[in-house]
């Protein structure tokens, strides 16, 4: 039986979340070991023991040493799930509303996870330009998302005058990691309640 073109069109995002699994021991591992030893005691060789694999597959992932500060952003993204996101977008692919859904819920997972580490890597990133740009790489890349989810929809179901572009800038208004910690912890709003209002808030904003 051939797979149907709803299923195809996920298929990036599909082998994006089998590549992120592979480096998802990695990831942990550099990050118990920042955390427990700090970034200059730590070497590629302690991160592939801790990480249970060979020192070539550590490299072939994150290039070298400095390139394992990418393994912050790979931690708080593998905590959020990546594949529970995939399955939810290709379950709704003919559903606007729920993919919105889907990556709502994936955003309140991954600020709920690792709200902490981006929020590091942000702050670091003012004085470190290697964490500047991992910061911004992981925007781009949830950008990317939505750009590839957006496009795949048909003429008529985003609000008259919002065109792709539009749509992904007001996604990012909505769903970032300020508005969710304004909510839950400024103004006590539990996370569910955050996720509720970001599905609301986005159909209304963007479906038409």
């Amino acid at each position: 039986m051939t797979e149907g073109p709803g299923r195809r069109r996920y298929d990036s995002l599909r082998r994006t979340a089998q590549a992120q699994q592979t480096r998802a021991d990695i990831a942990r591992a550099a990050l118990r070991l920042f955390v427990s030893h700090g970034w200059t005691a730590t070497t590629v060789r302690d991160v592939a023991r801790e990480a249970g694999v060979s020192v070539p597959t550590v490299y072939a992932a994150y290039g070298n040493k400095s390139g394992l500060t990418r393994a912050l952003a790979d931690a708080a993204d593998l905590s959020a799930d990546v594949p529970q996101q995939v399955a939810e977008l290709e379950a709704a692919a003919t559903d606007p509303a729920r993919q919105l859904a889907a990556m709502a819920g994936y955003d309140r997972r991954l600020y709920e996870r690792a709200g902490e580490i981006i929020t590091l890597v942000r702050e670091a990133g003012r004085s470190e330009p290697e964490l500047a740009t991992l910061y911004r790489d992981s925007r781009v890349r949830g950008d990317q998302t939505r750009v590839q989810v957006f496009s795949a929809w048909p003429p008529g179901v985003l609000r008259p005058g919002v065109d792709v572009p539009s749509a992904v800038d007001v996604y990012a208004a909505l769903c970032n990691i300020d508005v969710y910690n304004e909510l839950t912890a400024e103004r006590g709003w539990s996370p569910d309640r955050v996720e509720r209002w970001w599905c609301g808030a986005l159909a209304r904003e963007l479906l038409n």
